[in-house]
C-alpha cells in the first residue's frame, strides 16, 4: 500500500519509523530484533536510510594514493524487501542524488518495481564523499531531478527513449522539507517554493526533517498552504537521549532546540534523566501536533528503539 493511501484510510494516527541498515560487517539480525520490538505498535511503513559510496584514499608502499569507493551502510533494498515480505510492513528505501548516475537511479528503480516496493523517499543526499559521475553518464543534481525522473518512470519513459510501450512504474513519492529551512536556503518562502516545485514534479508528500518546535512547523505548514501545496507533510520527530545531542543535532542538522528543552536536560543528572526528558517532550509534541491536525507522525529512531517504546507507552492509550 502507497503512504499516501495509509494517511487515507487509517482510522487512528499512523505512527512510522526511520532505521538505518547495519554498517559493513553489522550483524542484520539487530535490526529485524529492533523491527520486531516495534511491530505491537503497527507502524504501516518503516523509512530505511541509504548512504552514497564514500571515497577513501588509500597509501600504497610506494607513496603512491589509490582511490577505492566503499559504502559504509550497504543492504538498503535488502532490508526493504525482508520488512515487505517478514514483517508485512511497507517499506520506504530513500533515494539519493549524491553518488548515483541517473542510469544507476533506474537500474535502482526497476529492482524495487520488481520486488514490489511501492514507495520511495528522494533526497538530494550528502555530497561530502560524492563521487565523480563516470564519463558518459549524467546524474541528478537536486532532488526535483531525481522526483521527475521517478515520475517519467512512471509515465513508462525510461532514460532510452527508444523503449516503446516500457513498463510504467507505480511508485508514491515522498519528498524532505525542512520547518525551520533548508540551511542552504536563504529564507523560509524560498525554501517552501522548492516544495512546490518537488510537488509540481510529481512528489505525493513530504516529511519533515526533525524539530522540537512545534510552532516552527506550524509556520511552515501554513505558508506551504499559502503557496498552494496541499499534499501531506508528515512531522518528524527525534528523541533526545543524551546532553552530547544539545550540541550534534545542532550541528549536523542545522536546526534549534527551545530554550526550555535545553534548560531541563542540563539540570539532568545522567543520560537516563535526558531520556525521560526526551521521551516526555517528544510525548507532548506528539499530543499537540495531533490535536491541530498533522496527518500522521514518523520517528526518527535508527536502531535504538528503546525511547520510542518508551513514547509509545505513554502515547498509545491516548491516540
Amino acid at each position: 500500500m502507497k503512504v499516501t493511501d495509509h494517511l487515507a484510510s487509517s482510522k487512528n494516527p499512523c505512527i512510522s519509523v526511520e532505521i538505518i541498515p547495519p554498517r559493513r560487517g553489522g550483524n542484520v539480525q539487530q535490526i529485524h530484533q529492533a523491527i520486531e520490538t516495534i511491530l505491537p505498535f503497527n507502524p504501516p511503513f518503516i523509512d530505511v536510510t541509504s548512504h552514497a559510496a564514500e571515497v577513501i584514499w588509500e597509501e600504497m608502499p610506494d607513496g603512491t594514493f589509490k582511490k577505492r569507493v566503499k559504502r559504509k551502510s550497504p543492504g538498503t533494498f535488502g532490508l526493504c524487501a525482508a520488512i515487505k515480505y517478514k514483517y508485512n510492513i511497507d517499506p520506504v528505501p530513500h533515494i539519493l542524488c549524491a553518488g548515483f548516475s541517473k542510469e544507476e537511479t533506474e537500474d535502482a528503480l526497476i529492482e524495487l518495481n520488481y520486488l514490489g516496493v511501492e514507495n520511495l523517499l528522494c533526497i538530494k543526499g550528502d555530497n561530502v564523499y560524492q563521487r565523480p559521475v563516470p564519463e558518459g553518464k549524467t546524474a541528478n543534481t537536486y532532488a526535483l531531478d531525481l522526483v521527475q525522473q521517478v515520475d517519467r518512470m512512471n509515465q513508462g519513459r525510461y532514460l532510452d527513449e527508444s523503449l516503446i510501450d516500457a513498463a510504467h512504474t507505480d511508485f508514491c513519492i515522498g519528498v524532505s522539507c525542512y520547518p525551520e529551512k533548508h540551511f542552504e536556503a536563504p529564507n523560509l518562502k524560498f525554501d517552501i517554493q522548492n516544495l512546490k516545485n518537488k510537488v509540481d514534479a510529481g512528489a505525493h508528500y513530504a516529511v519533515s526533517q526533525m524539530f522540537f518546535d512545534n510552532s516552527k512547523y506550524f509556520e511552515y505548514v501554513e505558508v506551504a498552504k499559502e503557496m498552494g501545496i496541499t499534499v501531506p507533510i508528515i512531522p518528524g520527530l527525534k528523541i533526545l537521549t543524551s546532553k552530547k545531542q544539545l550540541t550534534t543535532i545542532p550541528k549536523v542538522f542545522y536546526i534549534n532546540l527551545p530554550d526550555e528543552l535545553v534548560d531541563k536536560v542540563m539540570a539532568c543528572k545522567d543520560d537516563k534523566e535526558v531520556r525521560a526528558v526526551g521521551v516526555d517532550w517528544a510525548l507532548r509534541q506528539s499530543l499537540e501536533l495531533l490535536e491541530k491536525g498533522a496527518p500522521s507522525l514518523h520517528f526518527y529512531i535508527m536502531q535504538n528503539t528503546g525511547p520510542f517504546l518508551a513514547l509509545m507507552e505513554k502515547l498509545a492509550p491516548k491516540l
